[in-house]
């Protein structure tokens, strides 16, 4: 009897999925024909609703929090699962910026003639059908589809139990707004069932869903990469660097590593190793060591820093402890910063290759060819000088919305936002050109047809 349940239950599980991958996979001829004013049409109208829609929302939400709360959840994971007036107009604003950003779908970026008269460009198009998979965070939803939306994709959306009232009443909305402008209500896929199995299958749909983007923790991205047969745009950490160089501004280095390490230390953006060049030690670190003490942030430390802090009396409230090699390598996500001291920029960006992540790094210098020698020589999707690591966002960065940040060598890398969810494709124009005619007898070149 359990063994005919569980075959049953295998086989709606199958049906499901290719439900909803078949009819994602189904838009994708009307979407790449949509008129640029239909896809903004459609933006704008979400976020009507979504503003006229608010009760429902944090209804919804509230559903969602209080069960995160019974089951024990982390505060963290609360404050990311909430939805509140200011985060609804936060999803407004993505969706109202998302709709005044260029379309890309069908830019020819490129375009040459070549001797024998054909004219070769590369035109941008949509990825096709992107399976999202995420947790926590219901924004999410909204900010996906969005990007997709605009972009011609279409979108299967999964996000975590955590969230399930308030993805479906989103994915409502989405849809509602999408019947009134004639936008293809089956390219916003929305998987309600909860069983991790459902992803596993999707994931295994090679041919039928084009790209998988996880967003949530290191372990949720590493299964989708292991069950994965579809290609993974990611990244698995943020553990992002700053080096205060001996030719810094003080008071730069000061404000900017405090704002990157305090201003919201859960983010992949937040820095988790400070380098110090071992010339300004004495001035820079008492005073960044005051003021992250001052706000609870915790210092594993080298054994020369340790030693500086622990010998300084100004500084006997700073919570300050050995650094393990392990803690380098550690996206601590927390109010806790790795420190180590550098005998100049090589031995930084030797560190950073060694420990980091490839995702943000950044120099503090008023030295302009260190500067440049950084930014060529650190390998990360973001490379900062002179400022803190947390504007990498692809609001931040004027790009409307995110989707997510990739660290892989692909053609998207860094925040990826509506350019990275197009790809070229080569388009040749031609007034009969043929390539050499080998095979083809002398006499009968001109012959044919």
């Amino acid at each position: 009897m359990t063994l005919k349940w569980f075959n049953i239950n295998m086989e709606m599980s199958e049906s499901y999925v290719l439900e909803k991958v078949e009819s994602a996979r189904s838009a994708l001829r009307k979407l790449i024909s949509l008129t640029t004013e239909v896809k903004n049409k459609t933006l704008i109208r979400t976020a009507e609703i979504l503003d006229g829609s608010r009760n429902r929302i944090k209804e919804a939400n509230t559903k969602d929090v209080e069960l995160a709360r019974s089951k024990g959840l982390k505060e963290a994971v609360i404050d990311r699962l909430l939805l509140n007036d200011r985060r609804i107009d936060g999803m407004i604003k993505v969706l109202k910026d998302v709709a005044s950003l260029p379309d890309p779908v069908g830019e020819i970026v490129k375009m040459w003639t070549l001797p024998n008269g054909l004219r070769v460009g590369r035109m941008r198009v949509p990825l096709g059908v992107i399976f999202i998979v995420y947790e926590s965070r219901p924004n999410v939803t909204v900010e996906a589809a969005a990007l997709c939306m605009k972009s011609s994709n279409a979108v299967i959306l999964r996000g975590g139990k955590e969230a399930i009232n308030s993805n479906r009443i989103l994915v409502e909305i989405l849809k509602e707004a999408s019947k009134e402008t004639g936008f293809p209500t089956e390219a916003i896929q929305f998987i309600e069932r909860t069983e991790r199995e459902i992803v596993w299958k999707i994931l295994k749909m090679e041919g039928k869903v084009d790209v998988v983007i996880p967003r949530g923790g290191e372990s949720l991205i590493k299964a989708v990469v292991e069950h994965s047969r579809i290609p993974v745009i990611k990244h698995y950490k943020g553990v992002c660097n700053i080096y205060v160089d001996d030719k810094a501004d003080i008071k730069k280095a000061c404000n900017i590593v405090y704002n990157a390490k305090v201003q919201r230390p859960s983010v992949c953006n937040a820095v988790e190793n400070l380098l110090i060049h071992r010339k300004i030690l004495p001035e820079f670190l008492p005073k960044i060591a005051y003021h992250l003490g001052k706000a609870g942030v915790e210092l594993r430390c080298d054994e020369e820093s340790l030693k500086f802090i622990k010998e300084n009396p100004y500084l006997s409230f700073v919570k300050a402890a050995p650094a393990k090699e392990s803690d380098y390598y550690e996206e601590f996500l927390d109010l806790i910063l790795a420190i180590k001291v550098v005998e100049d920029i090589d031995e930084a960006i030797n560190f950073i290759e060694k420990y980091g992540s490839g995702h943000s790094d950044a120099i503090v210098t008023e030295d302009y060819s260190r500067a440049m020698k950084f930014l060529k020589e650190v390998d990360s999707a973001a490379v900062y000088v002179n400022a803190s690591t947390r504007f990498t966002d692809g609001n931040e960065f004027g790009l409307g919305a995110e989707m997510g940040i990739s660290t892989d060598k692909i053609h998207a890398r860094g925040p990826m936002a509506l350019e990275e969810l197009t790809i070229p494709k080569f388009i040749i124009l031609g007034e009969g050109q043929i390539r050499d005619n080998f095979g083809i007898p002398e006499d009968s070149k001109n012959q044919l047809c």
